[in-house]
């Protein structure tokens, strides 16, 4: 059992996921219709994925780390994803207010859901690596520098000694928010992490709305 729990609360959190993640991110961006993409997709999404395969490289592998490089390459990629993402929304309403109608209902509902995921992926890798200095810092950060309260630190009878949130708490965190446009069981406790969280609400909230209603009422 002791080893069980030294490889679940390793030292070192993996990337695989946090890769794998963004790759989808990055299909979906492939799948988005022509005019809802900003330039050319497939310069965008090259960009994209070096920059994502520049961070397996520019990632130390010690379990405490100050990279600067790291955080340039995955600021560049979210900022990069992030922008990409905003626009095809931005694009989207404004053929509908512009326009008043898009005959495609079945291809705008799929550029909503696309959207939408893909928001709550950029955002969850937001939290991830904002959190605390990110996952290089993290567990040595003290307490007022956590920008994010989770169940476990409200309530340290059910918290593992050596419990830390992962990539996959945070994608639920971003995933959460998108749903309900509010925090539910994580509290946000820095302005940044307030600023971020209004921020992915309100694109989920235009998202579901605006275009996705508009595609129901298109397609009934």
């Amino acid at each position: 059992m002791t080893t069980f729990f030294r490889n679940r609360y390793h030292d070192h959190e993996p990337l695989w996921h946090v890769q794998i993640t963004m790759l989808l991110a990055i299909g979906l961006q492939l799948l988005l219709p022509d005019h809802y993409v900003i330039g050319s997709r497939y310069i965008l999404l090259l960009i994209e994925f070096l920059l994502l395969v520049t961070l397996s490289f520019t990632t130390p592998k010690a379990s405490v780390f100050t990279s600067l490089s790291r955080r340039i390459n995955v600021f560049g990629l979210l900022i990069l994803t992030g922008l990409a993402n905003s626009y095809s929304l931005i694009e989207v309403a404004r053929q509908l207010l512009q326009n008043g109608h898009v005959a495609n209902g079945h291809e705008l509902i799929l550029t909503a859901l696309n959207i939408y995921i893909t928001n709550i992926i950029i955002f969850g890798l937001w939290y991830w690596e904002m959190d605390g200095g990110g996952p290089g810092q993290r567990r040595q950060a003290a307490k007022h520098e956590h920008d994010f309260m989770f169940p476990q630190h409200q309530n340290e009878n059910y918290q593992h000694p050596r419990w830390q949130p992962t990539f996959v708490d945070y994608l639920y965190v971003s995933s959460t928010n998108a749903m309900a446009f509010s925090p539910t069981d994580t509290l946000p406790l820095s302005r940044r992490a307030k600023l971020l969280m209004l921020a992915q609400a309100a694109i989920a909230l235009i998202t579901i709305a605006l275009v996705a209603a508009r595609a129901v009422n298109i397609l009934g």
